[in-house]
């Protein structure tokens, strides 16, 4: 049998889909009687050489047929991976599937097919398809865990998936596991941040609008003592994270400007946890608009490095010289 042509990967997405090598011609196999060919002499080998005979030509053949799979196989990947590029999904899903049926041990089938699947993932719906087919896409992504247990990639498309259908705790716990494996992984450490801010938020309205306020972003000093107490205890570990992992995400990214707006926000929340503490809740205000022209100021920065990459020009540096 010959062997396959050799197609250049080529990077798709992220996560990255890429080409496998395509199919060469691949002879179909014809089973023949053990002994056709044997001159005459041979055909009165006694029953355990025959046996051994038939064996290894078994062998043979179940090695033939396992090489076309395997190129069969990666033929399917790489027209899933052009019907994905056409984000033309149930197609790809329809070839990745076949992919991971002839040859379960393809790398990056499982991944490709799980990829595929949560785009079919409508963010905020909760409804009984909407949940089959995120959950059927955690499962493989789940699979490839088990063979691959540091699979960063795996873990944060588990916690998108999640995040995308309001399962925020779960989503949280996700982003802690890839955290666990890379602890300098900015979006992560945000992601929980922003789930943590979220939730208090939540917190927060729920509260407020049934006894007729909205909230004012300064702490909602004007809100009745007993309508902000009870915020206290719930919302206070909430935003203590939130800051907790916001801040890792600007360390880790000094030019994170999301990461930034969200510590405005989080430093807000923190003002109405201090609620009945003026001091306290000035600090945090002023926390609060600090963060806010850091990020409007990283903004910038970012919008004008990517202007300038875009179109080839030079900047100038703080201290005067062309970068």
């Amino acid at each position: 049998m010959s062997s396959c042509s050799g197609d250049e990967e080529k990077s798709v997405f992220a996560p990255r889909l890429r080409y496998l090598p395509g199919p060469a011609g691949c002879k179909k196999f014809q089973a023949k009687p053990a002994g056709l060919h044997l001159k005459e002499k041979d055909t009165k080998m006694n029953g355990p050489a025959r046996f051994w005979v038939f064996a290894v030509t078994l062998a043979g053949m179940a090695v033939g047929m396992t090489g076309c799979n395997q190129l069969a196989a990666r033929d399917q990947l790489n027209k899933g991976v052009d019907a994905y590029k056409s984000a033309h999904y149930d197609e790809a899903i329809d070839h990745f599937q076949r992919a991971t049926q002839l040859d379960p041990n393809l790398p990056m089938a499982k991944t490709y097919l799980a990829t595929a699947l949560a785009q079919n993932v409508v963010p905020g719906m909760t409804t009984p398809e909407n949940m089959k087919n995120a959950n059927q896409a955690i499962d493989i992504f789940k699979e490839v865990l088990a063979t691959n247990p540091n699979d960063v990639n795996s873990m944060k498309q588990i916690a998108g998936i999640y995040f995308s259908v309001n399962q925020l705790e779960d989503a949280k716990a996700w982003q802690k596991k890839v955290l666990a494996v890379d602890p300098k992984d900015a979006e992560a450490a945000y992601t929980i941040g922003v789930i943590d801010w979220t939730e208090a938020h939540k917190n927060l309205l729920a509260a407020l609008q049934p006894a007729g306020f909205n909230d004012d972003g300064k702490g909602n000093l004007k809100v009745p003592k007993k309508v902000m107490d009870p915020l206290i205890p719930q919302d206070g570990p909430l935003v203590d994270e939130s800051l907790k992992y916001l801040n890792m995400a600007v360390d880790n990214r000094s030019n994170y400007d999301d990461a930034m707006v969200y510590m405005n926000l989080a430093y807000r929340a923190k003002a109405d946890v201090d609620f009945g503490n003026k001091s306290a809740v000035d600090q945090d205000l002023a926390q609060a608009q600090d963060w806010s022209s850091k990020a409007m100021g990283a903004r910038k920065a970012n919008e004008q490095k990517k202007n300038s990459a875009e179109s080839g020009g030079i900047t100038m540096g703080t201290g005067g010289s062309a970068q």
